[in-house]
């Protein structure tokens, strides 16, 4: 593809056509500068199939608004739209449409709130709040989504294989199987969701984290064929790369080839002054072979080098793994405790693809719109009671319970404060008999969770280092509760209304019906009485 051909692919243009389409209807109507509110939330947890996930890390936010500052209607995308047609052979983007674009079409105009990347998140609370001009928050909605969307599904992922694997060290090694460049993102999302190091070398060095990897099973095939065998493989590497030799030992036989060559390297390195870093494993029952390779290790006098598994590792194979070696290391004297500590984890396309869910159910919902001076609710009603939406201009807020444990995420009019009130009732998003009343002596702190990001489309936040998103993810993580935590079957995490929120929207499902305007519909009283041309 051409550089220009990538700049019309991956800029503004990178949307869906019925964006476009909204937003010249917008404009034709004399809606597009009428200011509206939209809200990106995910439906449910990913599910795994087995398991499924009972929390999600944020992430993605950072080069969703790196994208935003960049995006603008240049001459070529333009007469891209000038000369699409539609079945009648018409154009569908008229002069006056493509002229407003040339102009304002830009990002200038909207302000967001966000929940900050590395934060526990959970499903229909709003991620990011977009307010500004109707016609180009429509257009923001494909981009948002799929940056996102995305980077959200691949560092909840990797945080479920870092707690999985019990926070020991976790490299992604997922490029060569991600989807094209979405490596890329994915490598960024995992590093924010667990991962400590990635072997995807270029954005591991955009992003500041040294890339990590080894060898290739191709090099010892390489030596084997012109007659220097495994041993000689081995040994060119360690000459090479005397203080970071870590070799692949599964590529003739593990335990009776693999491992006893590397020793030998191993005590080469010793004698010349360098400590090898380990070995890794790649197939066969990794279990059993770590044992072994522990037992041979240790009794060879490198007690404390690693031993990195890999080949399709998730979270539930890395805890088979540790289960099948604490029941079974004793039995050849190995200290299973002592092994854990030392196995590394090598997760790659089970990782980067987030095998068992492809996507992040993410939705980007109207909830306000402007009618005279004021934004009003916009409501979508449905048949399936959880896709109705939570109304209006909202705050979000996090619920600390006397356990310093998070309780409930609880949405709120704009103009409620629960910090301010003495008895707080939570209520089921979609059941009129569940709720929860919290008075402050249950409670150790509401913390308010979405933070400005852009005014007037300038940047108004000070992003944080991928280093200062690791530490909010683990202090998020630690404090909720072990039962939410769970890798198999967790709790459910509440997420509630309060009473006002609660009351609105009620009020706007019983008035959408009184009007028979369907059980699909958007309600926004008189939102475009004005402004019609």
């Amino acid at each position: 593809m051409k550089s220009s051909d990538r700049m019309t692919a991956e800029g503004i243009l990178f949307t869906d056509q019925y964006q476009l389409t909204m937003a010249q209807l917008y404009f034709r109507t004399g809606l597009r500068e009428r200011q509206a509110e939209f809200e990106h939330f995910f439906r449910h947890y990913p599910d795994y199939g087995l398991h499924h996930a009972g929390y999600c890390i944020s992430a993605g936010l950072e080069w969703l608004l790196d994208w935003m500052q960049q995006a603008r209607f240049r001459p070529e995308d333009i007469e891209y739209l000038r000369c699409h047609t539609g079945g009648a052979g018409n154009r569908v983007f008229h002069d006056d449409f493509l002229k407003w674009l040339q102009t304002n079409g830009t990002f200038s105009g909207i302000a967001m709130r966000a929940i900050p990347e590395g934060r526990v998140v959970h499903p229909n609370v709003p991620l990011v709040v977009v307010q500004g001009p109707l016609a180009m928050a429509q257009i923001l909605e494909t981009p948002l989504l799929n940056q996102l969307n995305f980077q959200t599904l691949i560092a909840t992922k990797a945080n479920r294989i870092h707690q999985s694997g019990r926070g020991q060290l976790l490299l992604e090694f997922g490029a060569r199987r991600a989807q094209d460049r979405g490596a890329n993102a994915g490598t960024r999302a995992a590093l924010i969701g667990g991962a400590d190091f990635s072997s995807n070398a270029g954005i591991s060095h955009v992003l500041g984290y040294p890339p990590k990897g080894t060898h290739a099973h191709s090099m010892v095939q390489a030596f084997m064929a012109l007659g220097e065998g495994e041993l000689g493989a081995f040994r060119a590497y360690a000459d090479i790369y005397p203080d970071d030799c870590l070799l692949l030992v599964d590529t003739i036989d593990t335990l009776e080839s693999g491992i006893p060559n590397a020793i030998k390297v191993f005590e080469d390195l010793r004698r010349k002054g360098h400590s090898p870093v380990g070995i890794r494993l790649d197939s066969g029952d990794l279990a059993y072979l770590s044992i072994q390779a522990a037992r041979m290790l240790d009794e060879g006098g490198f007690p404390d080098t690693a031993i990195v598994l890999s080949n399709n590792l998730d979270e539930l194979v890395i805890w088979q793994i540790i289960t099948q070696i604490q029941e079974e290391a004793p039995r050849y004297g190995v200290d299973p405790d002592c092994l854990v500590r030392r196995l590394v984890y090598g997760v790659g396309t089970r990782l980067i693809t987030s095998a068992g869910q492809p996507a992040l159910d993410g939705v980007y919902k109207l909830v306000a719109i402007q009618n005279k001076n004021q934004l009003v609710p916009a409501l979508k009603v449905s048949e399936t009671p959880e896709k109705t939406l939570n109304p209006g201009h909202k705050l979000v807020w996090r619920v600390y319970d006397r356990r310093d444990k998070a309780t409930a995420d609880l949405l709120s009019l704009s103009d409620e404060d629960p910090r301010q009130a003495q008895r707080i009732v939570l209520r089921h998003p979609t059941e009129h008999t569940k709720y929860r009343v919290l008075l402050q002596d249950d409670i150790l702190e509401i913390e308010p969770l979405l933070v400005d990001v852009l005014k007037g489309g300038d940047l108004v936040y000070d992003l944080p280092s991928i280093d200062d998103m690791r530490l909010r993810r683990q202090a998020d993580v630690e404090r909720l509760d072990p039962g939410v935590r769970r890798l198999m079957n967790p709790h459910t995490y509440h997420v509630s209304l309060t009473e006002g929120l609660w009351d609105l929207k009620q009020g706007l499902i019983r008035s959408a019906r009184t009007e028979g305007c369907g059980s699909d519909t958007r309600v926004a009283q008189e939102a475009n009485a004005e402004e019609r041309t």
